[in-house]
């Protein structure tokens, strides 16, 4: 169970469309990176880094960086050493990606290490989660096309980024419910509204339905997201203002949101069992993002979302808009990834191959 190696890989995966949020950010690949653990033995786990400079400030060659830092503390070290891994993570604050990366794939070695699939260490505690759907801001028709092909893939909730411009916003809001009226919606604004604004708009939101709104205000005004709460217009959810189990411990306290949302991306599945559990304690309801993963760091988020404190729809489907995959992931059935149809776990190394840049790299 010590870890002998780590080795990192970069892939990309085209999308079939572009993603754009919050003020400026857009994607059009899943540019991200593999880490793979190794344990004395021979042992492999895998878990994937998804790389976005615009929300975690963390590129391919900090990533590598990163993890060059963290390997002479983890070399030597058992991998069920929670607390001493957990230890050599602080000495390297920030950098949640990378470690979010590694925790997973810690997990996943533990798993290989003991002749079992990761689902016997995250078995599914309910039979099925509903599963959430993000549409990007963009041209109404051009995003209405994209909630049909999702829709037509099973998908009954969308996440609609909303923030650029919130008239546009409110009519895309509008004609999604009028064209998918069995579809439930809900917004994420990524911090882009004034607290000035910002009630009108959930009371317009309110008006036809949305289910709540992520991260409506800049996490540095606390004070002000803790009042829009406390008005009740809409649930809440947290996203940006709570990366971390430290984080949360401070929104908790200043009880700003109604949701959380938990991304195994950034923390990994130690500290996201330890947010859920967090959350539960305080009375507030949960979900879980899996940070526009392939479909291999989508099953990982799926363990996760499959967990009894997870209450709410969780979005494990982004891999739809991926032109390719090296995993495979199990089909949405009216609305719902059922824990039935969990798919083996075997890594497809000739699969990844397709989507690599470069050969693997040791640390």
């Amino acid at each position: 169970m010590r870890i002998v190696d780590l080795r990192l890989r970069f892939f990309r995966i085209p999308l079939s469309g572009e993603l754009a949020w919050g003020r400026a950010s857009r994607m059009t690949a899943l540019e991200h990176a593999l880490v793979e653990v190794e344990l004395e033995g021979g042992a492999v786990g895998r878990g994937e880094i998804a790389i976005r400079p615009t929300i975690y400030g963390e590129t391919q060659e900090s990533v590598l960086g990163a993890l060059r830092y963290l390997k002479p503390g983890l070399l030597g070290r058992r991998a069920d050493d929670a607390a001493g891994i957990a230890e050599v993570f602080r000495r390297l604050p920030g950098n949640l990606a990378a470690k979010g990366g590694l925790d997973l794939a810690i997990w996943s070695a533990r798993a290989a290490a003991a002749g079992v699939p990761l689902k016997k260490l995250l078995p599914p505690e309910k039979d099925r989660v509903a599963v959430a759907y993000i549409l990007g801001l963009g041209d109404e028709e051009a995003v209405l096309a994209d909630a049909a092909f999702a829709y037509e893939r099973g998908v009954r909730v969308f996440k609609v980024k909303v923030g650029r411009d919130l008239a546009a916003d409110t009519r895309r809001l509008e004609a999604l419910k009028r064209r998918f009226p069995d579809a439930a919606l809900y917004a994420d604004a990524n911090e882009t509204l004034d607290p000035g604004e910002a009630p009108r708009y959930l009371m317009a939101w309110r008006e036809f339905g949305l289910l709540y709104v992520e991260e409506p205000l800049p996490v540095e005004l606390v004070r002000e997201r803790a009042a829009l709460k406390a008005r009740g217009i809409l649930p809440l959810i947290a996203d940006d203002s709570a990366f971390t189990p430290r984080d949360l411990a401070r929104e908790l306290a200043l009880d700003t949101f109604d949701v959380l949302n938990v991304k195994p991306a950034r923390s990994g599945f130690t500290a996201s069992l330890a947010m859920l559990e967090l959350a539960r304690r305080a009375g507030k309801r949960t979900m879980v993002g899996s940070q526009a993963f392939s479909t291999f760091g989508a099953y990982h988020a799926l363990l996760l979302a499959l967990r009894g404190t997870v209450t709410e729809p969780s979005e494990l489907a982004f891999h739809l808009k991926a032109e390719g995959g090296f995993f495979p992931f199990p089909k949405i059935r009216g609305g719902y990834l059922h824990a039935r149809d969990l798919p083996e776990e075997a890594f497809d190394e000739e699969a990844f191959a397709r989507y690599e840049l470069r050969s693997s790299t040791s640390l």
